[in-house]
C-alpha cells in the first residue's frame, strides 16, 4: 500500500467512493454512512464506516483511533446508520479494552485489506495479548437499535 501523500490521496479517494456508493444504497461489505451530531455544533456529521456483525451483536470499530466521529459518538451516545435513503437510529455503548480482542480480531479478519495499515502489523492472527495491548488505541462501540 502506498504511503505518504500518495497513500493519503488514495485513501481519501477510496473513502469518498465508498461513501458515495453507500449514500446511493450500495453497501460494500457492510459499509454504511455514520451520521452523528457534532459535540460542539449539534449539526449532523457523516463519515463512511464498516458495520461489523459478530456474535449476534453489531459493532463500529475506529481503525484510525480517537477520531472526530468517535468523540462525537461518545458525546451523543446515539446516531444513525444510513444506506441510501434508509436511516436506522441506534444507541452506542463503548466497550472497555478487556472486551475488545474478539471484536478487533473479527474486524481485522473481515477488513484487513482496507484497514490493516492502521494496525501497525497486528492482524487477525495476533494473540489475544497483542490485541489487548493495542486495544486502547482503537475505540469499539456496541450498537443497539432504538
Amino acid at each position: 500500500m502506498p504511503t505518504g501523500r500518495l497513500g493519503a490521496a488514495l485513501l481519501a479517494l477510496s473513502n469518498r467512493t465508498v461513501a458515495a456508493l453507500t449514500r446511493a444504497g450500495l453497501s460494500l461489505w457492510g459499509s454504511r454512512v455514520l451520521a452523528v451530531r457534532g459535540r460542539k455544533s449539534g449539526e449532523w456529521r457523516t463519515t463512511p464506516v464498516n458495520l461489523l456483525t459478530h456474535g449476534g451483536q453489531r459493532y463500529l470499530v475506529a481503525p484510525r483511533g480517537h477520531t472526530q466521529w468517535v468523540r462525537n459518538l461518545r458525546a451523543a451516545g446515539t446516531g444513525e446508520l444510513r444506506l441510501g435513503r434508509r436511516a436506522e437510529a441506534f444507541s452506542a455503548v463503548e466497550l472497555p479494552d478487556a472486551e475488545k480482542p474478539a471484536v478487533l480480531r473479527a474486524y481485522l479478519k473481515r477488513w484487513k485489506f482496507e484497514v490493516g495499515v492502521f494496525f501497525d502489523g497486528v492482524d487477525a492472527d495476533a494473540s489475544d495479548a497483542d490485541l489487548l495491548r493495542i486495544a486502547p488505541g482503537y475505540p469499539v462501540f456496541r450498537l443497539a437499535s432504538v
